[in-house]
């Protein structure tokens, strides 16, 4: 236990701003990876409750057709990303790659704040309740300022300028936003699909169970999902608490984890980052 609060202490020593993405690297490498992870793909799963983001996505038709390779690119595009930097070569080439497969559609700035501000707050509130330790201020901040300059590259204009106030557009915009319409169910079926087909076919039915019992009221209503039985619900949550209770006692990681270095069913022999993503047509 002397050590497990080692990186905590060494992130604490740098400037959440100017070190902003040394601080989501450590945090998402070796204090929490595996929750991080979760909480990303929890937070594009949340965008698909506004209409406006599940339309297009429907319309696009990539997840009802090649569904394991949008979930598959998308979460290795945003791991180039927080694994490199958004400075680093490698983050460059996932953000031009990124501006490309957004550049072919009408997307609102409305609709891409909305996004990124998920990127920042979906994993600030899972950590908070399911992390081993409780995320500091310090590193939400730094979560805040890198997402931040991420947003800036992709061309998104009137990012709020605290955490606070970008949490409150958060708010606002799930708020006024969220209801449902068909496409929004159909994105939502698709990529619960996608997450049931990772794990034997006995257990596919619980993973359903598992997302309804995830998830909040207006997202619940805005993809027009039956509420959970409260013993999944019950059993969810107890399930992530006591994993977070394990984890605290756990040895620290003493190696990064590392997405982009582990074959995916889409990439079983390694990938270019150009090649992400529907190709250019």
């Amino acid at each position: 236990m002397s050590r497990r609060f080692n990186i905590l202490h060494q992130i604490l020593q740098l400037d959440p701003e100017a070190d902003c993405q040394e601080i989501v690297y450590l945090v998402g490498s070796y204090e929490n990876p595996w929750l991080i992870k979760k909480s990303l793909e929890f937070a594009l799963f949340r965008t698909y409750g506004v209409p406006s983001i599940s339309r297009l996505l429907d319309r696009t038709g990539q997840f009802q057709s090649h569904g394991q390779r949008r979930y598959d690119d998308t979460s290795l595009l945003i791991a180039e990303i927080t694994e490199h930097g958004y400075d680093s070569e490698r983050g460059l080439q996932a953000i031009k790659v990124m501006n490309r497969l957004h550049g072919k559609y009408n997307i609102s700035n409305n609709d891409m704040l909305y996004v990124l501000s998920t990127f920042i707050y979906e994993p600030i509130r899972w950590n908070t309740r399911f992390g081993w330790r409780k995320p500091t201020h310090h590193e939400n901040l730094a979560s805040y300022y890198f997402w931040r300059e991420v947003g800036k590259r992709m061309g998104i204009t009137e990012i709020p300028e605290s955490l606070e106030a970008f949490e409150q557009f958060n708010r606002d915009y799930e708020y006024e936003h969220f209801q449902y319409v068909l496409s929004n169910r159909r994105v939502a079926d698709n990529t619960i699909r996608i997450l049931a087909e990772m794990y034997p076919a006995v257990l596919r039915p619980l993973v359903r169970e598992g997302v309804y019992a995830m998830i909040d009221e207006p997202l619940r209503k805005a993809f027009g999902y039956p509420k959970a039985h409260w013993m999944m619900q019950v059993g969810a949550r107890f399930g992530l608490t006591l994993l977070s209770k394990i984890v605290r006692y756990m040895p620290p990681r003493l190696e990064p984890f590392s997405l982009t270095k582990i074959p995916s069913v889409s990439h079983p022999q390694g990938y270019e980052i150009e090649q992400l993503g529907p190709p250019s047509t």
